[in-house]
């Protein structure tokens, strides 16, 4: 079994006062720790995401070939051209990954952004699908048609980026709970992540997370423009990626307010006002993608241009579900004529119904315990957080230190530099549960905060007697203690399948965790694929 142990890490005032993160300094046990690039955490984590991915891949297809279809009220262009043999197969096979808004990705991959509606959906993803099919999938063009090419460069590139994602998420880890036992942890949660079946499916969520992630881990390391270069891709995907800009607003914050500590002289102004139009600039960039997409979106549906040459099956389900399409004569939309014309609120608005409490109905009620979990899991992270540290938390972590709160723990989840993920956690926990539709917060969540996956880990390690160091005689020790044991693999290196392999064995609050996990796993494989209703 793998030795765990903890990073101590050390800022050392760069020129001008500011904190740069270094290479962290290990503390190593007996058996020492190897350097970064000879990992076995990682190798492990990585043989475990890999194989995540697989197992969703071969289960959707299960599911896909033994359970019919939910006839569903959804998005569901004509093929074009008539699928052949290879496309059927293919459509057997990966199909389960192509429903609900999958439908759009896939779409506008192959169509570009021809009805009004699907502009709810950010450009790199489907950007992404298509150069995958044009390029790495160009020796199948005799045999795939366009769609099924795309389908396939889907269920790959997901599959990649769900693993990088999970890479992400334990460097990420490590730099900010200084622990590689419970980055580890809460990397290996993620694999069995209860958002699984969009990271799987032809959603952009395994997109946000491996930018999003890998921006934050990049942010955390000092390298601010990486960071804003991530995020700004991360927005090219999702529309709440803007909300990222709040990260690099932050470290400016911290930055300025080290050296009004360190009471810098009036030489060192210019810096600051260098550092701060920096930082503006960082943030435009976050934002700059979304701004350019609402400009894209005008010009298609606002100004007059010449009618695209639309095939005669897509002109007519526009005719029969009263799509506007790209480019039509006649009346412009109402949101082309407001002040500050953006077409992202308005589908949500007329065609989501998305607003302040409009999902507040006796109806909606299956879909609220749906994110029941998430919500509580969330909920009580910002709680248990904000116990730990009300101090910190009034002073938004920018004060220095009190001699009250030294002894307190700057390892793990109640870490000093946690803070400004519970509040991104909760600032997206708040939106969705009252202005979105609240079965997505799931996903919303699983996919852009750290949070949950740190918080479960957090809970494991706490309270879980499986997971606290085991003396000669086998009996559990303390909480947050090492397995000085013999290194391996599978169930001994992987604390997840540890705790699997001995279930019966588990507390309630351990078997509650992971069966919320590995329940939301499962079922969103088995609905989700069929057309029936999930997150």
């Amino acid at each position: 079994m793998f030795a765990l142990s903890c990073y101590q890490y050390r800022f050392p005032k760069t020129e001008g006062g500011f904190p740069r993160l270094q290479r962290p300094t290990e503390v190593t046990g007996e058996r020492g720790m190897e350097p970064v690039s000879g990992d076995p955490l990682l190798r492990e984590l990585l043989r475990f995401a890999v194989r995540c991915r697989a197992l969703a891949l071969l289960l959707q297809a299960l599911f896909n070939l033994l359970i019919p279809d939910h006839a569903a009220d959804a998005f569901s262009p004509p093929r074009l051209p008539e699928p052949g043999p290879a496309d059927l197969l293919l459509e057997r096979l990966l199909g389960g990954l192509s429903r609900w808004d999958a439908e759009h990705f896939l779409f506008i991959a192959e169509h570009g952004y021809l009805y009004e509606h699907n502009c709810a959906f950010f450009p790199l993803y489907p950007l992404s699908l298509r150069a995958g099919a044009e390029a790495a999938l160009w020796p199948l063009r005799r045999l795939l048609r366009l769609r099924s090419r795309l389908l396939l460069s889907a269920a790959l590139l997901n599959s990649l980026l769900a693993v990088l994602a999970a890479a992400a998420l334990y460097k990420l880890g490590c730099a900010v709970l200084r622990c590689r036992r419970a980055a580890f942890l809460a990397a290996a949660l993620f694999c069995v992540s209860p958002a699984n079946v969009f990271l799987a499916a032809a959603y952009s969520e395994s997109m946000f997370c491996c930018l999003a992630f890998g921006a934050m881990w990049r942010l955390e390391r000092g390298q601010r423009w990486r960071g804003a270069l991530l995020f700004s891709l991360a927005t090219g995907a999702r529309a709440n990626g803007v909300v990222n800009a709040g990260f690099l607003l932050y470290s400016c914050a911290k930055r300025l307010a080290l050296r009004l500590r360190l009471r810098s002289g009036s030489l060192l102004l210019w810096k600051q006002l260098l550092s701060a139009a920096s930082s503006a600039v960082a943030c435009a960039g976050v934002f700059l993608p979304f701004v350019v997409f609402q400009y894209y979106a005008y010009a298609l549906f606002c100004v007059p241009s010449v009618e695209r040459a639309v095939p005669e099956p897509l002109l007519q389900l526009a005719l029969d579900k009263g799509y506007r399409l790209a480019g039509a004569r006649g009346a412009r939309p109402p949101w082309c004529s407001q002040r500050f014309p953006a077409v992202y609120p308005y589908i949500q608005d007329v065609y989501w119904n998305v607003g302040f409490l409009r999902y507040f109905e006796l109806r909606q009620i299956p879909n609220f315990l749906l994110a029941l979990p998430v919500t509580l899991l969330s909920s009580w992270a910002a709680w248990t957080y904000v116990s730990a540290n009300p101090r910190r938390c009034l002073t938004l972590g920018l004060e220095r230190t009190s001699s009250g709160e030294e002894n307190k723990p700057s390892t793990g989840f109640c870490g000093p530099a946690v803070f400004v993920y519970v509040v991104h956690a909760t600032a997206l926990l708040l939106f969705g549960f009252f202005c979105m539709h609240v079965q997505v917060l799931t996903r919303f969540l699983g996919s852009s905060s750290p949070i949950l996956y740190w918080f479960s880990a957090h809970l494991l390690q706490e309270h879980e007697p499986l997971l606290w160091s085991e003396g000669t005689d086998g009996q559990p020790a303390s909480p947050g203690g090492e397995r000085p044991g013999p290194r391996g693999d599978g169930a001994a290196a992987n604390p997840v399948l540890r705790l699997l392999s001995r279930w019966s064995l588990l507390t309630p609050l351990s078997k509650c965790v992971l069966g919320f996990f590995l329940s939301y796993w499962l079922l969103g494989l088995l609905l989700h694929c069929n057309f029936l209703p999930w997150t």
